[in-house]
């Protein structure tokens, strides 16, 4: 079975610029897919040429082994980051307009259940919460059916509660085996809802493959944490552990082995903190910056 999406050595060159230098990678059916990055790494002229908004200089892109024609539009959906709704329209209404663009469209009770919808349907698009504007987005994003759907940042600007309840949906949805393409700059919810990444930096990918994989290959560590004031100098200094703002951060390849030596020490475990790596460290240590930056 082919892959829902193949980008294969896509390049995209603004006179002496190359936005997208030669990227290559598969999109399996299903799967929720994240493409990282920071801004001016590449991936959102990746995404809008595979949603056909603008074309490649070179390379392409083939949805179900298929290149991409006029009626690709018909076939995915795209949830854009800024998407301006129409003032003085009730939900119910805007759903009913935009689905008047398309000739396969999902009934609207299913649109309804599927985004949790039903509490505000008679709200004015104007009197939206973040959250209930993001639902309403998302569900104009599914109204053709579509296979494949394109996520451009989504929760962006929402509070966490409203995050999670987000990303319940996004579950939900992959649930009925649709592909969703995700652009995020949280890395919590790229951890928590991609089955794949790819990571961009300067118009290339850096690393690709599932999260645990990644996070697997470049860290045998945890970072355990104490408050300073705790930790003696001495003892900082004799094992090369780093100090930063008001805490000590000690890299360990055996956890059990470094309290005990901590304890031996008579040094105070309280405001003790132990992190495994995540994916804003990878981009981190791949890159010399922040994923977030």
């Amino acid at each position: 079975m082919s892959a829902a999406v193949s980008v294969q050595s896509l390049c995209k060159q603004y006179k002496d610029i190359c936005a997208v230098d030669k990227v290559s990678f598969e999109v399996e059916q299903g799967h929720c897919f994240g493409l990282l990055g920071p801004n001016g790494a590449g991936k959102t002229t990746t995404i809008e040429i595979m949603e056909g908004i603008i074309s490649a200089t070179s390379g392409q892109v083939l949805y179900q082994g298929q290149p991409v024609d006029a009626q690709m539009s018909q076939q995915i959906g795209i949830q854009f980051q800024n998407t301006a709704l129409q003032d003085f329209l009730t939900v119910k209404e805007t759903l009913n307009l935009f689905a008047s663009f398309y000739e396969n469209t999902l009934s609207q009770d299913q649109l309804i259940e599927l985004c949790d919808l039903n509490e505000f349907l008679d709200r004015d698009n104007r009197l939206l919460s973040g959250g209930q504007r993001q639902r309403l987005l998302l569900a104009l994003a599914l109204i053709n059916d579509p296979k494949i759907i394109f996520l451009d940042e989504p929760t962006t600007g929402l509070d966490p509660h409203a995050r999670r309840n987000f990303w319940q949906l996004i579950t939900n949805i992959k649930a009925q085996n649709k592909t969703i393409i995700l652009t995020t700059h949280y890395m919590d919810e790229a951890e928590k809802l991609c089955d794949d990444i790819v990571i961009m930096d300067k118009g290339k990918i850096i690393a690709a493959g599932t999260p645990q994989h990644l996070l697997a290959k470049h860290f045998d560590d945890v970072y355990i944490y104490l408050p300073q004031a705790q930790v003696p100098s001495e003892l900082v200094t004799e094992q090369g552990w780093h100090k930063l703002a008001d805490r000590i951060e000690i890299t360990s390849k055996n956890v059990e082995q470094t309290l005990s030596l901590l304890m031996k020490q008579g040094v105070s475990l309280d405001g003790l903190h132990v992190k495994s790596a995540n994916l804003d460290d990878l981009f981190l240590k791949l890159t010399g910056h922040s994923l977030q930056t």
